[in-house]
């Protein structure tokens, strides 16, 4: 049996998290032994207990992917699991322990960020590449985007393994869960799943709903989450759009969310690897919009599952989403064909195994 030990930085759960927790959730334990560092406090425990993996925290590395002080007892830790091989989610530190324990190594970028002037500059591509090919024996890049990304940084390509994330298919949603947030069985609700961050692209979604509006369009807007920017979203809804937007903040039923929503809408305008979001909408048959960014055209295939729209135009999403209002038996054929795209392409299984054939690649004698 390969033995596993997987590193995180994160206290709170973004999108690292959640493809950690999907990864653990359908893992072959049968021929993989699992276990997880993480920092103290992080949202991730209880999650990680429910599913009967070890675990340990260490008072350092939260939300740090290079903390000094997590090096040692990171050490520690892979001395007492002795793995065959270290995965890290944003945690450099983990890396640099794997080594210097003499572990093979794996890391998974997880967002898509454009990396800055002086690692896209020449000599920090070079000197990104050469340590990174001594922190790692692999790379996983989690959609194109991911991969376009560490290109540019560096890393090459041969040593990319780029796969899209793959969900647990969400329950099916409450027959009623439109009414906690005050919506009518006959309202058109449009829809956003993701923290309120700016480029999240909030605003492109209300500004589309204010042309809808000024067509005599009446749609309902749901942004479902929370972040830093919650409020200024708030002020601006006020003088783009007169209709209804419905803050539902940080929801934990992510069902109950998406079930009440007849579209749901990505307008992500940077770092979109393969959104979680959309793959758990498609699991329960919810047609999406989403911008052509980064790796939504790798998850959304117009006229199948839903739309494109080109990134930050608001003129686009609009004309999109009134063509699924006129049209609800396309908007029941994207649901049927959804649903079979995800159980062919966007299951936790099939993320699984996938990462489990990286283990093989770097750990020959994984069986």
């Amino acid at each position: 049996m390969t033995r596993v030990l997987h590193i995180i930085s994160d206290t709170n759960i973004g999108g690292g998290g959640r493809a950690l927790l999907n990864y653990l959730q359908f893992a072959d334990r049968e021929k993989f032994e699992l276990a997880v560092v993480l920092p103290e406090g992080s949202a991730l425990k209880p999650r990680i207990e429910n599913l009967k993996i070890p675990l340990s925290e260490i008072p350092a590395l939260a939300d740090k992917s290079m903390d000094r002080k997590a090096i040692p007892l990171l050490r520690k830790r892979i001395r007492a699991f002795q793995p065959h091989i270290v995965h890290t989610h944003g945690a450099l530190a983990g890396r640099i322990a794997a080594r210097l324990e003499g572990k093979k190594a794996v890391y998974t970028k997880h967002c898509a960020f454009p990396p800055g002037k002086l690692l896209s500059s020449p000599p920090g591509r070079l000197l990104n590449g050469l340590l990174d090919g001594l922190l790692a024996d692999a790379v996983i890049a989690v959609g194109p985007s991911a991969q376009e990304i560490l290109i540019a940084s560096g890393i090459p390509k041969r040593r990319i393994h780029q796969m899209l994330n793959g969900v647990a298919p969400l329950p099916a949603p409450p027959e009623d869960c439109r009414s906690q947030w005050g919506l009518r069985p006959d309202d058109f609700v449009v829809g956003i799943l993701a923290r309120v961050e700016p480029y999240k692209g909030h605003d492109v979604l209300l500004q589309a709903a204010g042309l809808l509006e000024q067509r005599g369009r009446a749609v309902k807007i749901l942004i479902a989450g929370d972040g830093s920017e919650a409020e200024e979203l708030r002020r601006q809804a006020k003088s783009m759009f007169s209709g209804s937007v419905i803050f539902g903040g940080f929801v934990t039923r992510v069902e109950e969310a998406l079930g009440a929503m007849d579209v749901q809408v990505n307008a992500s305008t940077i770092s979109e690897t393969s959104s979680l979001s959309l793959l758990e909408g498609m699991s329960i048959g919810l047609p999406a919009i989403a911008s052509d960014c980064g790796g939504n055209p790798s998850l959304i295939f117009p006229g199948e599952n839903g739309f494109l729209f080109e990134n930050g135009s608001a003129a686009d999403l609009a004309g999109k989403l009134e063509t699924l209002m006129d049209r609800p038996e396309l908007r029941a054929r994207m649901s049927r064909r959804a649903k079979e795209i995800f159980e062919k392409k966007f299951t936790g299984q099939v993320y699984a195994r996938n990462v489990e054939s990286v283990y093989r690649t770097i750990w020959k004698g994984a069986s």
